[in-house]
Parts: C-alpha cells; sequence; structure tokens
C-alpha cells in the first residue's frame, strides 16, 4: 500500500538515494549472527535476532554499543566488540544476506523513468564503506548506482546530511529534485536535513521508528517505490491533504 503525506512529482526526481541494510537488502541474519558473535567473543550473552535488528540502522559503533548495554558501556569493551564484529561480518557477510524481491524490477523501472533521461541513483548508508561496496556488487546491484557511500565514507553520519549533500554536488542535482529511500527514522531525518523529498518502507528493519519521522510518502513492499517513482505514477494511495508540520519537509 502506498500512504502519501506529501505529495512530490515522480517526473521532476533526478537523484534517488537509498538506504542500504533494510531497504535494498535483507542482511539481517547477518547481522544479527556477526554481533552475537561478537558477544560471545567477549563472555556476552547472545541477544534475540528483534533486538538485534532494532539497533542497525546507525553505524556499527553504535550497532555494538548497545548490544553491550547502552551509553554506559565501558568504550574498551565496545572497541573490542567492535573489532571482533567487523572482522567476523566481513567473512560472513554473505552467507545469507539477499535482495530483496522486486527490489530489482524497481531499480530499472526508476532508472529509466525520468522523461526517457536515465536517473542518477546511489546508497547512503551507515555501514562501512568496504563490506557495503562488496555486498552491493556481489548481489548483482552495482550496475544501477553511480556512487555507493558509508558510514565512514565522511566525517559524520546520517542523519547529519553531510554525505546526502556530496552526493547533491557529485550529481548535479538541486535538492528538490532529490529523493532518499529508507526504513528508519535516521533516512528521514537526513533527507529532511539535506531539504529532499523522502520514501519510507515498512519492509524493513525499523518501520516503528517511522512514527517519529514520518516520511512524504510510506511503502508497504518493495515493488512500490518503483511504482512511486515510475512516469506515470498518480501516487493512488490515500493521501493527507493537509500534512502536519512533522510531516512536511524541511529546507
Amino acid at each position: 500500500m502506498i500512504r502519501t503525506l506529501r505529495a512530490f512529482d515522480p517526473h521532476s526526481i533526478k537523484l534517488v538515494i537509498f538506504d542500504l541494510d533494510g531497504t535494498l537488502i535483507d542482511s539481517r541474519l547477518d547481522l544479527v549472527h556477526s554481533v552475537n558473535a561478537a558477544l560471545r567473543h567477549i563472555g556476552r550473552a547472545a541477544l534475540p535476532d528483534d533486538v538485534i535488528a532494532s539497533y542497525v540502522g546507525d553505524g556499527a559503533p553504535i550497532l555494538i554499543q548497545r548490544a553491550l548495554g547502552g551509553d554506559t558501556v565501558d568504550e574498551a569493551l565496545v572497541r573490542k566488540g567492535l573489532e571482533f564484529f567487523l572482522s567476523y561480518y566481513r567473512e560472513h557477510k554473505l552467507d545469507h544476506t539477499t535482495v530483496y524481491p522486486g527490489i530489482a524490477e524497481s531499480l530499472t523501472a526508476i532508472q529509466n523513468s525520468a522523461n526517457g533521461a536515465p536517473r542518477k541513483m546511489a546508497v547512503l548508508t551507515n555501514k562501512p564503506v568496504k563490506p557495503s561496496q562488496a555486498i552491493v556488487d556481489a548481489l548483482g546491484l552495482g550496475k544501477f548506482f553511480s556512487h555507493v557511500y558509508g558510514g565512514n565514507s565522511f566525517a559524520t553520519k546520517k542523519p547529519d546530511p553531510e554525505g546526502a549533500h556530496k552526493l547533491l554536488e557529485e550529481c548535479g542535482v538541486r535538492a528538490e529534485h532529490a529523493v532518499i529511500v529508507g526504513d528508519s527514522h535516521t533516512d528521514i531525518e537526513t533527507g529532511r536535513n539535506a531539504g529532499m523529498w523522502t520514501i519510507g518502507v515498512t519492509y524493513g528493519f525499523a518501520p516503528h521508528t517511522l512514527a517519529d519521522a514520518p516520511p512524504d510518502v510510506l511503502v508497504d513492499r518493495p515493488q512500490e517505490v518503483g511504482e512511486v517513482l515510475s512516469a506515470g505514477s498518480s501516487f493512488n494511495g490515500p493521501s493527507l491533504k493537509d500534512p502536519s508540520p512533522e510531516h512536511k519537509r524541511l529546507s
């Protein structure tokens, strides 16, 4: 189902920026296994899958910090856990990770539907850039994206708009002609902070966080991302004619 909170013209979109985990790929099991391997390595008990999945989205250091108990955890312990996590995940990042069904079709539709001119697409994730690039390439998605940036590509991570601003600059696109697609409040806040349009997906890891950061458009299935951004899109989902201020794109 497509729900439009603040409609935009899909014909005007020249750049589409995607989150990775929970948006393009289902990496849940590999992340869960890697976090629990790190916890066992430092003598901690494993955590349930759903708990770990809820921690994903703000980068590997924060993921490990949360798994260890939050802000009060000793920094040395976090560093030890993070080092093992990164090493383990590097070797196991593709054990179970797959592209969400419908994503490839959506990317093809998006790429080819901007008034006859190919759209530019990029990945902006808080996951470290090397495994991100490796996963994108290994799963056959590399052909769609001009750029893949990770959480260590810049001095800041999402929701800081630094990465989004860099992509706008490199692609020669104004913010009002760009949209970011993601499964969590972090992605929506990034788009707002950069003055871009936003699409939230509910099939990912953190749909519950979208209640606090409503996107301009909300979709339930990967195929619907392509429908929203296709040339013939008419936003057939319910629409809020007078959205509250938190629904509005910040510029």
